[in-house]
């Protein structure tokens, strides 16, 4: 038998990868198809680019569509300072200064942060890494001719808006029940239903509440596809766009950086144009509207006054919300945020008619009548329980029960009341 020889191979140990973990940052400032499909392919680029680039290991590819550069509220521009910081990342590639930011202070501010760290971003079409000796100098150059372009066409933006203005064609529509086409509102049919049924409940009586509970309920979306609240009704029913007018400029942009709506109350001019296009709602309803909701609004006013002593100190024993005060045609009454908001489906607590409710601390205290500075000296909290029970809670840690009574039917009569009462008899006999 042959001799056999066997020969031991020694390998090198194994290295750890010490290359450079390099990420990507791209953003479009629109959300239109063309400007998502270069997102698209920017992210595609960079990842294939760092993933076949020796020694470079790939951290990920951080996108912002729809975000201008002037902001600093970009999410995905946010979580990549964050990956930095936290010592994930070594270098972070990107298009442009201008695409990175194109506020100087922004970009210099978070070039400097990152330096520290000792990551480097290298903006391929300038060829300039922020790491470098004259990295900065140049990027400040760079980025204060951004900013000059950024401003330029803000103001470029701004003028064809005032133009349109001044022509009376409106620049853009979010509203429910009309879209713009060719600068003219053409109406939504079915959304156009929803308008005149809200219209139509605010006449009849309803809050604005009850009526945003109503459409939710019915499961009707507003026009962004959310829930109903109060502030929409409100909107929709002070806007002069459904009785065909239109009134320009309601807001206006404070600055190209931080790009912040703010209303217009008369910084700058606003155009009317009257029957514009074709009304949602007649004239003769919609004036009606606004007339109700001046009578609502002075009632309101000069009824509620100011804060009261109760404010923030009655919780509910159903949901765990705070009583707020309320005026209705009986007085003022008050009554679980969670009720008021959502209905007896949400919470099944009660309203409490505030002068019971002064009647019951008398009686808790010991004073004659109310007394609200002995009340705020004494009573921490009141829990209101569902059984017409309130529990009076003592500064000192003691506690006091006391149960108080609905008001009877004709307490809760109002003139008004009466008077429809009396006219519904009337044609019933008639």
């Amino acid at each position: 038998m042959a001799n056999s020889r066997i020969t031991q191979i020694e390998f090198a140990p194994r290295v750890p990868f010490e290359g450079k973990r390099v990420a990507a940052y791209a953003r479009v400032s629109s959300g239109k198809d063309a400007m998502l499909q270069s997102l698209a392919s920017q992210v595609s680029y960079y990842s294939d680019r760092i993933q076949k680039h020796c020694g470079w290991e790939y951290v990920g590819v951080y996108a912002d569509e729809a975000k201008t550069g002037t902001k600093d509220s970009r999410e995905s521009f946010q979580r990549l300072l964050a990956d930095c910081r936290a010592g994930k990342i070594d270098m972070v590639i990107t298009k442009s200064i201008s695409r990175f930011a194109r506020n100087t202070v922004t970009l210099l501010s978070t070039v400097r942060e990152l330096k520290t760290l000792g990551i480097d971003v290298f903006f391929e079409e300038q060829n300039i890494h922020s790491i470098s000796a004259d990295g900065e100098l140049m990027l400040t150059i760079l980025a204060s001719y951004a900013q000059e372009e950024s401003l330029s066409v803000s103001e470029n933006q701004k003028w064809r808006v005032r133009k349109n203005f001044e022509e009376g064609k409106p620049w853009d529509c979010t509203m429910l029940g009309y879209r713009v086409k060719d600068g003219v509102f053409q109406i939504v049919p079915e959304e156009a239903k929803t308008v005149c049924l809200v219209f139509s409940l605010f006449l009849e009586g309803y809050g604005k509440q009850a009526i945003a509970n109503r459409l939710n309920e019915m499961g009707i979306p507003t026009r962004m596809n959310k829930s109903w609240c109060q502030a929409t009704i409100s909107k929709m029913l002070r806007n002069e766009k459904y009785a065909g007018d239109l009134l320009l400029q309601k807001t206006f942009r404070t600055d190209h950086l931080s790009k912040q709506t703010q209303i217009n109350r008369g910084e700058l001019p606003q155009y009317f144009v009257q029957e514009a296009h074709e009304p949602i709602i007649d004239r003769a309803t919609f004036e009606a509207v606004q007339e109700e909701l001046s009578r609502r609004a002075a009632a309101v006013t000069v009824k509620t006054g100011s804060e009261t002593a109760f404010t923030g100190k009655i919780h509910c024993s159903i949901c765990g919300k705070n009583y707020r005060r309320k005026t209705t045609p009986t007085g003022f009454v008050w009554i679980c945020a969670t009720f008021n908001t959502k209905g007896k489906k949400h919470c099944a607590s009660k309203q409490i008619p505030e002068e019971t409710l002064k009647a019951e601390c008398a009686a808790i205290l010991g004073t004659d009548g109310f007394d609200a500075a002995a009340f705020s000296e004494r009573i921490a909290f009141i829990t209101a329980q569902s059984n017409n029970q309130l529990e009076f809670h003592f500064k000192d840690g003691t506690a006091a029960t006391t149960q108080w009574q609905d008001r009877s039917r004709r307490e809760s009569w109002t003139d008004d009341k009466r008077q429809k009462a009396r006219e519904k008899a009337t044609r019933r006999n008639g």
